[in-house]
C-alpha cells in the first residue's frame, strides 16, 4: 500500500518537477546582470524545485578520461559478466595494461554503484578498476527468481572468478561484511582467485560495537516487524511489478531524517548560491543531490536477511554466519593482505565495527593485517572527498602494492 501511495503522488508531482526543470534551463541562458532579479529568484526557486524529488534510474558514470601524471587517459566501460541483479563493470584504460585489478564492492543500501565515481575516479590513477554494478529491483521481473545475502556474497565470488588471479577487493559499507565471507570461504576451498588483498572501508562487522543511531533503529524492533512494515510490493506499472522490495524512497526518507536541518540548509544554499552567482557552489550541491535523490530498491530477502544476520544477530562476529550450509570462518585466510578503515566521525558504523575483522581473521600474520582511523570524517567521507583523495587512498594504495 505505501508503495502505491508512494508512486501515485511521484506521478502527479514529477511533471512539475519536469516542468520546473525546462523554465530553469530556459532561464539560465539569460544574463541578468550583476544584480539579482526577480527572474534570477525565479530560476533559483525552479531549479530547487527540480530537484526536490527522488528518480529511480541510474545515472553515468561519465567517466570518459582519467589524469595520469598530467596526461588524460581514454576510459572505456565494459560490461564483464552481466547478471540479473547485478553487473560487473569495468573501466578499461585505453593503452594502459598489468596494473593491480581491483574490485569496488558498493553497497546495495538505496543508491546506485555511482555514488562511488569519485572514488572509482581516484581508484583509476593507479589500477584497473572494477566495480558491482547492482540493478533496482523494482526494474528486475519476478522470473528472474529472488536475491538474498547468500546470493551477494556468490556474486562476488563469481565476480572474482571473472577477474581471475591476485585480484584485490575493496568494499565500501554494508557489502564489507559479505566481502569477508566470500574471501573466507574461497579461502577454505583453496580457490585459486581469491583475493590478494581485501580493504573493508567503513562497514558493520560488528554492530554490537559502539552502536549507532542506525544499529539502535535496527534493534528496537523485532525481525517480523521490519518484515510487515518495511516490505512493499513494487506496483504493477514497473518492470518488477509484484517484487517485495525494501523501497529505496523508504531508506533515504529514514537517512534524510538523520540530518534534516542540514539537508533543509544546503537547498536554502543552493538557492542563495544560484542567485549570487556563485556558481561552483550552487553546481557543487546540485550535483551532489541528483546523485543523492537518484534511489533504488533492495530485494526483500536481502534487506531483511541483511537485518537479521547482520544487524541483530550479528552472525559473523559470533562465528554464527553459514553461506549455503557452509560455515563462514575468516580464521581460515592466510593468502589475503587485510586493511580496514574508519572515519572518527562515522555516525553509520561506528569506530570499532570494522576493525572488529581484524580480530576474526586470526590466521593472518600480524605483517598481514593493517588498520586506519582517518581523523575528522564521518562515513561518506571515508570514501568520498578531499581526505579520501589525499589521506585515506595513498593508504589503501600502499596497502594494494604491498600485497603484490
Amino acid at each position: 500500500m505505501i508503495y502505491s501511495t508512494y508512486q501515485a503522488m511521484a506521478d502527479v508531482h514529477d511533471p512539475f518537477r519536469d516542468v520546473a526543470g525546462e523554465v530553469r534551463r530556459a532561464l539560465s541562458t539569460w544574463r541578468f546582470g550583476d544584480f539579482a532579479t526577480p527572474l534570477q529568484h525565479f530560476a533559483a526557486a525552479c531549479e530547487v524545485g527540480a530537484l526536490a524529488g527522488f528518480t529511480h534510474a541510474r545515472p553515468e558514470f561519465d567517466i570518459t578520461h582519467v589524469k595520469i601524471s598530467g596526461i588524460e587517459v581514454p576510459v572505456r566501460e565494459e560490461v564483464i559478466l552481466d547478471q540479473p541483479f547485478g553487473a560487473l563493470l569495468r573501466f578499461r584504460k585505453v593503452g594502459i595494461e598489468n596494473e593491480p585489478k581491483v574490485l569496488l564492492i558498493a553497497p546495495m543500501s538505496g543508491h546506485f554503484a555511482t555514488l562511488l565515481r569519485g572514488t572509482v575516479l581516484t581508484m583509476l590513477r593507479d589500477h584497473d578498476v572494477y566495480i558491482t554494478d547492482w540493478k533496482n529491483a523494482r526494474d528486475i521481473p519476478l522470473e528472474a527468481g529472488t536475491f538474498a545475502l547468500d546470493d551477494f556474497t556468490q556474486y562476488i565470488i563469481d565476480f572474482l572468478h571473472a577477474m581471475g588471479p591476485r585480484s584485490h577487493v575493496v568494499a565500501v559499507c554494508q557489502p564489507t561484511v559479505s566481502a569477508l565471507a566470500a574471501t573466507s570461504i574461497m579461502a577454505a576451498r583453496k580457490d585459486p582467485d581469491q583475493p590478494a588483498s581485501l580493504t573493508l572501508m567503513a562497514g558493520p562487522i560488528d554492530t554490537r560495537i559502539s552502536p549507532t543511531k542506525v544499529n539502535d533503529l535496527a534493534n528496537e524492533k523485532p525481525y517480523e516487524w521490519f518484515e510487515q512494515k518495511m516490505i512493499s510490493t513494487v506496483p504493477s506499472a514497473q518492470r518488477g511489478a509484484g517484487r517485495r522490495v525494501y523501497p529505496g524512497f523508504v531508506q533515504l526518507s529514514a537517512f534524510m531524517s538523520m540530518n534534516a536541518q542540514r539537508h533543509a540548509k544546503s537547498f536554502v544554499d543552493l538557492f542563495n548560491y544560484r542567485v549570487k552567482g556563485e556558481t561552483e557552489k550552487a553546481d557543487t550541491i546540485r550535483a551532489f543531490y541528483e546523485e543523492y535523490f537518484a534511489i533504488m530498491d533492495l530485494p526483500a530477502d536481502f534487506y531483511l536477511e541483511t537485518i537479521r544476520h547482520v544487524f541483530q544477530g550479528a552472525a559473523l562476529p559470533k562465528g554464527e554466519m553459514m553461506f549455503r550450509g557452509e560455515r563462514v570462518n575468516p580464521g581460515l585466510i592466510r593468502k589475503t593482505f587485510l586493511l580496514t578503515v574508519e572515519g572518527e566521525k562515522d555516525d553509520i558504523c561506528a569506530v570499532g565495527q570494522t576493525l572488529a575483522a581484524q580480530d576474526l581473521c586470526s590466521g593472518l600474520r600480524p605483517y598481514m593485517k593493517s588498520h586506519h582511523m582517518q581523523p575528522g570524517v564521518g562515513h561518506y567521507g571515508v570514501f568520498n572527498g578531499r581526505k579520501w583523495d589525499g589521506q585515506i587512498y595513498p593508504v589503501v594504495r600502499n596497502h594494494i602494492l604491498s600485497s603484490i
